[in-house]
């Protein structure tokens, strides 16, 4: 297996469709062994998820991974806290950025590099109602146009 090959393990769709993603950033993450096997099986949530800073430190909070069924005694538990793993600069700089109004720190996925599983924040502002309109009219508009280009293509 190459060493940069990348597996997507969780997306979140939802904050694409809540959010406009201004940046975006990799951190590592900190797991324990069961449940880094949990997620070999694809077995995580990150739709509620949501990252906060505590004492200089980023937190992922809400971030749902199952229970390993072969794990017994030592699985943790599936909500629990878990830290971000980010140089102290990059801390300090998205710290500053999420006090700002309207932003905030937005897990979008999660994912396999090589053995390491990695975070994919986003540095978020929040849509109002109309701009989640504009952007459902975008996509029936792009959607009517490939079927009407498909139809098109069939009868010639």
């Amino acid at each position: 297996m190459a060493k940069d090959s990348i597996k997507i393990i969780a997306n979140n769709k939802k904050a694409y469709h809540d959010y406009f993603v201004d940046e975006r950033l990799e951190a590592g993450i900190e797991l324990f062994g069961t449940e880094v096997k949990s997620m070999r099986l694809g077995h995580c949530s990150v739709k509620e998820a949501f990252i906060k800073d505590k004492g200089g430190e980023l937190f992922i909070y809400g971030m749902h991974v199952n229970p390993y069924e072969k794990g017994n005694i030592f699985n943790k538990d599936p909500l629990r806290v878990r830290k971000l793993l980010l140089h102290k600069k990059e801390i300090a700089r998205l710290i500053g950025k999420s006090a700002e109004k309207g932003y905030a720190l937005i897990p979008l996925m999660v994912y396999f590099k090589g053995s390491r599983v990695k975070v994919e924040i986003g540095l978020c502002r929040g849509k109002k109602l109309y701009d989640k309109r504009e952007d459902m009219q975008k996509k029936t508009q792009k959607r009517e146009l490939e079927r009407s280009f498909k139809e098109a293509n069939i009868r010639i």
